[in-house]
C-alpha cells in the first residue's frame, strides 16, 4: 500500500480547491466504502460542507466529512476510546490563570502588578498557550531561562511564567487537558484508529501548520493511502526555493519545505493555472491585479476598466453611508444577491457598529461577522453588579449599578426616589439599608419616609440571601455559585430574558433574540464550569467576583452565520469569503491597514529573537505578522470574481486626521488610470438619493442651508415625497420645526403670576436681584420652585451658612458672657469661635459634616476661615470708634449680617456689613441695573429702625461693606505677621463698598483707613478711585433702590419670564446658575441672545441715577 502526499498549486482564485473537490466527489462516487476526510480550519467547516453537497451529484456527500483537527481528534477518541479528560477551552483556562495568580502572588516577582492591568490576564494565556503549541515543555523553559543570564528583564518574565505553566500543568495533569493538547493526544491515538487506515486526507484552506499541526500531518502520512495538501502560490515561482520572509509567498515555500522533510513518496504535485475555470475569467483586470500584487517584477494596467474603483470620504460614518448607496445600486441595476456582497476592513470594531446602524437606515440586510462579547447584555450585568454590591459592602456606585439593570423587581421611579434619599444621608453598607430609615433629608415631606422604607424593605428582600451568603469568611466557589443560582432563580431572571425575547422577535430583531435565547444557558454553563473546574478551591468573594468577570469577559455570544441572503461585514484577517461578486475593502487608513502588531505581548520582539537564535521556534513576531497579513491582503483582495472597491476615509472615528493606507498607492501604481472619486462631491445629486432613509441628510442639508434651497428641484421633490409619506409625515414635520426654530416667548399672564407668586415683597432684594438677573432663572426658582438634588456632601455654599451661622453665636455667646469686643485675647477669641463651630458641624445637615475626610479637611478649613475673620473684625472695631449692636439683624424680610452704629452728641451713624464667601465687588453699575440692591435696601431699614430706638437724634448711613472672607491658607500664612502687624495684612482686610465722605465719620470707622475702600493724598484730599458718597448721593441712592424695585415687582406680577440672562464685562448670569441647561438657551438658535448691559463711568453712573430718579436732584 503506497502513502503519498501530494501538493496542489496554484495562485489565488484558480480554481485550487474547485478542481480538487471535483475529483474527490468522483472518487467517493467509483468508492463508495472509502473514508475521504476533507481537513479545513474551524471558521471553513461549514461553508466547505455547503459547497460540496452543491457539487455532488445527488446532493449528498456520505463518505466525504468536512472536519477541522479539533474536530478529527474528538472523532477519532470516539472511536479509540483512550484520553477520558475533559477538554478545558478558553473560558476555564482564564479562570484557572487567575486563580494561580491568586494563589503564587508571592512567587510572581514581575507579574504580580502587571496582573493589575486589563487584558493582561489574556496576554499571559496566550504566551502559555504559545508555549503548548509549539511543544515548549520543562527542559525547554529551564533551557531558556539559563540561556537569559545576561537579560535579567526576560529572565525574570521567564521565571514567573514558568511557575504559572508549571501550575497550570499540574492542575490540568489528572482531570483535563486544554485544546493546543487535543492535538497532542490526536498523534499518540490515530496509529489506534482503523476509521483513518487506508483514507484519503485533504488539507484546504490552510497558509500554514504550527508544530502540533505538523505532528499530526506526520501520523497521518503513516497511516492514510494519500494525504493531499493545497498550496496558494504563484505557478511562476520555483518549487522548492527557500523563500525570503519579505516575499509574498513566503509562508507557502516554508509550508512546502516542512511538509516535503515528512516523506520521501512525493507525487508530482499538480499546478492550476488560471484558465477559463478560473474566478478572474471574464474579469480582466482583477485577472490582472491577482498577477501583480506585491510582485517584484510588475506590469501596469494601462487600459480604461471599472472592476477596481476607489473613494474617499471624510468620516467612517460617511463612508459606510456611501458604500451602502454602492451595494443598493448594485443590487436594483446589476442585478446582484446581498448574499454575493461582502464588506471586510481592518478595523471591525469601529466599522462594525458603524454598518449596524448604517446598514439598518439603509434597509440592507447584513450580518456582521464577529463573536459578541456578553458583557453588555443586561443579564450578565445584572449578575456583575449583584456581586459587585455584595463584595464592595453596599457602595452607593455599587447598589444602583444594580438597580438601573432593569432586571431587579423595583421600578425606575422607585430606584430614583431611592437615590435622592441615599444622597442625601449618605447611606452605604448593608446594615444601613437593613435598618428601618427615620433620618429625614432637608425638604423632605415626613410622609414620603413610609413609603421609602416600603421600596427599602422590597429591596433588602431581594438581595438578603446573596448578601449573607457573601459575607463573613472564605466559602468555596461551589458554595457562592449556589448562593448565586439561588439568587438568580429567586429573582426570576429566566421568565424576565424570555419576555424580552419575545419583544424582539416582534421587532424582527434576530440577532438580539439569538443572543437573548442563549444568555441564560451561557451564564449558566459558566457557572457549572467554575464548580466543575475550581468547585473545591476556597476563594474570598471578591476573588470569586474576579473569577466570574473573567470568565464571563471570555464568554461569546456565537452568532448564527447568515442563511439568508445577507451582506457580510466582516474582519480581513479573520472572515473567510466564499463565492462573492463584490468586494468592498473600507478604512484603508494608514494604521489600521496593515493593522499595527501590537508588540508580541509578554515578550518583545527581541525577546523573540533571542529565544530564535538560541533555537526555540515560538509563533511568528510583530514582523514575521507584517508580511502574513500582506498574504491575507492578498487572499482577500483576490476573492471577488467581478468588483473590488477600496474607501478611505480623511479623518478617523476620534476626528483626528488620517491618510491613506499604503496599498492604495499600490493600487494607483497598477492601475494608472485609476481615479480617486471624491464621494462628497457627487457628479449627480440623485447619488445621494437612493433610499427614504438615506436621503434624509441630504433633506436636512437643505433645510438648513438657503442656498442649496433655492430653486432645487431635486429638494423641492424630494420635500413633497416626504410630506406626503405616511410613514415619513411626521418625522420631516418635526425636522422642519428643528430647522427653523426660534427662541419662544416666554410669558405667563398675570392671573397666573399672582397665583404663583402672591405678593412679592420690597424687601427681599436676593429675589429681586435674580429677576434682574434672569427672569426665567426667577420663574424656575420662586415660580416653579425646582430645586437641585440634595447630596451628602459638604459644598461651598455650605460653608458660607455654616460661616454665617458660626458668626452669629459667636457674637451671641460674648454678649451672654458680658464681654467686649475689642478685649479679647487672641486664646479666648479662637476658642469661643472653635466652640461655636463645633456644636454646628455637630447638628449640620444630618452629621454630613463629620462623615468623610473630604468632608472633615472642609470643617478645618471653616475653622481657619472663622478664626481669621473673627480676628478681622476685632482689628477693625479697635481701630475705629464704632459698636457692634447685633449680628444677623432681621429687617424687613432681609437679614443684615452685621449692624454697628456711633453714637456722637446729636447723631447716630449706621454702618452696615454683609459677609460673602465668595468675590463680591461692590459695584454702582450693578445697583443701577438691579444686581445688586442688598446693601442700599438693608441700609434703609437700619436707618429707620435705629430712628425709632433714638427718636431724637439724626441717624445718618456711614457706609455699606461687603466683607470677603477668605481661607488664610490661600494667602500668605497669617500667624507669622500678627506680630509686625504688617500693613500687607490688612490689605486683606479691605472691605469693598460705600463710604460717607466727612472725615469724621471716617476716622470713626477705622483710624488708619486700611480696611476702607478709599484712601487719602498726602495733602489730605480724596484719593482718585475712592469709593465715597456725600449724604446727598445716598439718599440718591436709596431712592433709585426704591424706584428700581417698584419697576422690577411689577415686571415680576406681569409674569415675565423670558430666558434673558445679562452680561456685562466678563461677567454674566450663566457662569454660576444652577438652571443652566434647564432653560434651553443657545446662541446657536435665533433669538437667544444675551442682554449686553453697558458700563458707565464713574462720574457719568450718578447722573444716570439723577435721571432716573427725577428732576428735583438737579
Amino acid at each position: 500500500m503506497l502513502m503519498s502526499l501530494q501538493l496542489i498549486y496554484g495562485p489565488s482564485g484558480s480554481g485550487k480547491s474547485y478542481t480538487l473537490y471535483k475529483k474527490i466527489i468522483e472518487q467517493s462516487i467509483r468508492e463508495p466504502d472509502r473514508e475521504f476526510i476533507v481537513i479545513v480550519p474551524e471558521q471553513f467547516t461549514m461553508q466547505t460542507q455547503k459547497t460540496l453537497v452543491e457539487m455532488h451529484p445527488q446532493k449528498g456527500i456520505l463518505n466525504i466529512d468536512v472536519l477541522s483537527f479539533e474536530r478529527l481528534a474528538y472523532r477519532i477518541f470516539e472511536e479509540v476510546g483512550g484520553d477520558t479528560r475533559k477538554v478545558l477551552e478558553e473560558t476555564g483556562k482564564n479562570m484557572v490563570l487567575l486563580k494561580l495568580v491568586q494563589m503564587n502572588q508571592k512567587k510572581l516577582v514581575y507579574l504580580k502588578n502587571q496582573m493589575k492591568k486589563p487584558g493582561y490576564l489574556d496576554e499571559v494565556k496566550s504566551l502559555l498557550s504559545e508555549f503548548m503549541q509549539y511543544e515548549v515543555h520543562e527542559e525547554e523553559m529551564d533551557k531558556m531561562i539559563n540561556d537569559a543570564e545576561d537579560k535579567p528583564l526576560l529572565q525574570m518574565k521567564l521565571k514567573d511564567v514558568s511557575v504559572l505553566y508549571q501550575a497550570f500543568r499540574e492542575f490540568l495533569s489528572d482531570h483535563f487537558m486544554t485544546s493546543e493538547e487535543v492535538l497532542e493526544v490526536l498523534a499518540k491515538e490515530i496509529p489506534f484508529s482503523r476509521k483513518l487506515r487506508g483514507s484519503t486526507v485533504i488539507l484546504d484552506g490552510y497558509t500554514g501548520f504550527t508544530p502540533v499541526q505538523h505532528t499530526v500531518i506526520r501520523e497521518l502520512l503513516a497511516v492514510c493511502k494519500k494525504v493531499s495538501v493545497t498550496v496558494t502560490m504563484d505557478v511562476r515561482e520555483e518549487f522548492l526555493a527557500k523563500g525570503k520572509p519579505h516575499e509574498l509567498f513566503y509562508m507557502s515555500h516554508k509550508m512546502i519545505r516542512s511538509l516535503s522533510e515528512f516523506t520521501k513518496d512525493m507525487e508530482e504535485p499538480v499546478w492550476i493555472k488560471s484558465g477559463s475555470s478560473s474566478r478572474f475569467a471574464d474579469s480582466p483586470a482583477l485577472g490582472f491585479l491577482e498577477k501583480n500584487l506585491f510582485r517584484y517584477h510588475r506590469k501596469t494596467y494601462d487600459k480604461e476598466q471599472s472592476e477596481v474603483q476607489l473613494f474617499q470620504e471624510g468620516t467612517p460614518e460617511r463612508e459606510m453611508q456611501e458604500t451602502a448607496r454602492r451595494i443598493i445600486r448594485l443590487v436594483r441595476d446589476s442585478q446582484y444577491r446581498y448574499g454575493q456582497i461582502a464588506v471586510i476592513t481592518g478595523n471591525l470594531e469601529e466599522y462594525g457598529s458603524i454598518a449596524r446602524h448604517v446598514f439598518e437606515e439603509a434597509g440592507i440586510p447584513f450580518f456582521i461577522d464577529e463573536k459578541h462579547s456578553v458583557l453588555m447584555n443586561p443579564f450578565v450585568e445584572y449578575v456583575r453588579a449583584a456581586l459587585e454590591m455584595v463584595s464592595q459592602g453596599f457602595s452607593y456606585e455599587s447598589v444602583f449599578r444594580y438597580l438601573r439593570c432593569g432586571m431587579s423587581d423595583i421600578s425606575r421611579s422607585e430606584t430614583d426616589r431611592l437615590e435622592n434619599y441615599v444622597l442625601a444621608l449618605g447611606i452605604h453598607g448593608f446594615r444601613k439599608w437593613d435598618e428601618r430609615w427615620v433620618r429625614l433629608s432637608r425638604d423632605m415631606d415626613p410622609t414620603s419616609i413610609m413609603e421609602l422604607n416600603v421600596i427599602r424593605e422590597r429591596f433588602v428582600t431581594e438581595v438578603r440571601s446573596l448578601a449573607e451568603g457573601f459575607a463573613g469568611k472564605k466559602k468555596t466557589v461551589a458554595e457562592y455559585s449556589r448562593c448565586l443560582y439561588e439568587f438568580i432563580v429567586q429573582s426570576r431572571v429566566q421568565e424576565k430574558l424570555g419576555v424580552q425575547e419575545l419583544l424582539f422577535k416582534q421587532h424582527g430583531d434576530r440577532a438580539m433574540e439569538k443572543e437573548y435565547a442563549q444568555i441564560y444557558g451561557i451564564v449558566m454553563n459558566l457557572l457549572d464550569k467554575m464548580v466543575s473546574i475550581l468547585g473545591e478551591e476556597t476563594v474570598s468573594a471578591e476573588e470569586y467576583r474576579q473569577l466570574l468577570e473573567t470568565g464571563m469577559g471570555q464568554a461569546k455570544v456565537a452568532l448564527i452565520p447568515p442563511g439568508i441572503d445577507q451582506v457580510l461585514v466582516g474582519d480581513m484577517e479573520r472572515t473567510r469569503l466564499k463565492d462573492i461578486r463584490a468586494l468592498f475593502f473600507v478604512g484603508v487608513n494608514e494604521g489600521c491597514i496593515p493593522k499595527n502588531t501590537e508588540s508580541g505581548g509578554i515578550l518583545t520582539e527581541m525577546d523573540r529573537d533571542f529565544l530564535g537564535e538560541q533555537g526555540i521556534e515560538l509563533a511568528p513576531g510583530p514582523k514575521e505578522l507584517m508580511n502574513t497579513q500582506r498574504f491575507y491582503l492578498y487572499l482577500n483582495l483576490t476573492k471577488p470574481s467581478e468588483r473590488l472597491c477600496l474607501s478611505y476615509s480623511m479623518s478617523n472615528g476620534k476626528g483626528e486626521a488620517t491618510g491613506p493606507a499604503f496599498l492604495i498607492r499600490t493600487m494607483q501604481t497598477l492601475f494608472p488610470k485609476l481615479k480617486t472619486e471624491h464621494a462628497q462631491e457627487p457628479r449627480n445629486e440623485l447619488d445621494l438619493i437612493e433610499t427614504p432613509n438615506t436621503a434624509v441628510e441630504y433633506l436636512l442639508s437643505c433645510l438648513t442651508d438657503e442656498e442649496k434651497r433655492k430653486d432645487n428641484p431635486v429638494f423641492e421633490e424630494l420635500y413633497s415625497w416626504y410630506l406626503n409619506s405616511p410613514e415619513y409625515r411626521t418625522v420631516t414635520e418635526k425636522l422642519t420645526e428643528a430647522a427653523f426654530i426660534r427662541k419662544p416667548i416666554d410669558q405667563i399672564s398675570k392671573s397666573v403670576a399672582k397665583a404663583l407668586y402672591g405678593e412679592v415683597s420690597p424687601n427681599g432684594a436676593t429675589r429681586l436681584e435674580r429677576f434682574s438677573a434672569c427672569a426665567f432663572a426667577h420663574f424656575l426658582k420662586y415660580g416653579l420652585e425646582v430645586k437641585e438634588r440634595a447630596e451628602y456632601e459638604f459644598k461651598a455654599m455650605d460653608m458660607g451658612n455654616v460661616i454665617h451661622q458660626a458668626l452669629e453665636d459667636f457674637a451671641t455667646e460674648i454678649h451672654r458672657r458680658k464681654l467686649k469686643w475689642s478685649e479679647l485675647s487672641d486664646e479666648l477669641r479662637d476658642a469661643i469661635a472653635d466652640e461655636c463651630l463645633d456644636k454646628i458641624s455637630a447638628d449640620y445637615g444630618n452629621t454630613i459634616l463629620q462623615s468623610s475626610a473630604r468632608n472633615q479637611y472642609m470643617i478645618e478649613r471653616t475653622r481657619r476661615i472663622l478664626r481669621r475673620t473673627v480676628w478681622a473684625l476685632q482689628e477693625q472695631l479697635r481701630n475705629g470708634k464704632f459698636q457692634p449692636e447685633g449680628f444677623e439683624v432681621s429687617i424687613g424680610g432681609g437679614r443684615i449680617d452685621r449692624l454697628d452704629v456711633m453714637k456722637t452728641d446729636d447723631k447716630v451713624y449706621v454702618k452696615i456689613i454683609d459677609y460673602k464667601t465668595g468675590n463680591t465687588t461692590f459695584d454702582l453699575v450693578s445697583i443701577y441695573y438691579g444686581l445688586q440692591m442688598q446693601l442700599v435696601v438693608y441700609m434703609d431699614a437700619a436707618v429707620k429702625a435705629e430712628q425709632r430706638k433714638y427718636p431724637d437724634a439724626e441717624v445718618k448711613p456711614a457706609g455699606i461693606f461687603y466683607y470677603n472672607v477668605k481661607d488664610p491658607m490661600l494667602q500668605k500664612e497669617m500667624e507669622d505677621d500678627l506680630g509686625g502687624l504688617d500693613p500687607e495684612i490688612f490689605k486683606k482686610l479691605k472691605m469693598n463698598g460705600l463710604v460717607l465722605a466727612e472725615d469724621e465719620v471716617i476716622s470713626g470707622l477705622d483710624r488708619t483707613t486700611v480696611s476702607l475702600p478709599m484712601s487719602y493724598t498726602s495733602t489730605g484730599l480724596f484719593r482718585k478711585g475712592s469709593s465715597i458718597a456725600s449724604e446727598n448721593e445716598f439718599a440718591l441712592l436709596d431712592a433709585y433702590v426704591k424706584k428700581k424695585i417698584t419697576d422690577i415687582r411689577e415686571a415680576i406680577l406681569d409674569g415675565n419670564a423670558e430666558v434673558s440672562p445679562y452680561e456685562m464685562g466678563n461677567r454674566n448670569a450663566c457662569t454660576y446658575c444652577p438652571y443652566q441647561g434647564t432653560c434651553g438657551f443657545d446662541r446657536k438658535i435665533p433669538g437667544y441672545e444675551f442682554r449686553r448691559l453697558k458700563q458707565f463711568a464713574d462720574d457719568e453712573i450718578w447722573k444716570a441715577f439723577a435721571k432716573e430718579v427725577d428732576d428735583e436732584w438737579e
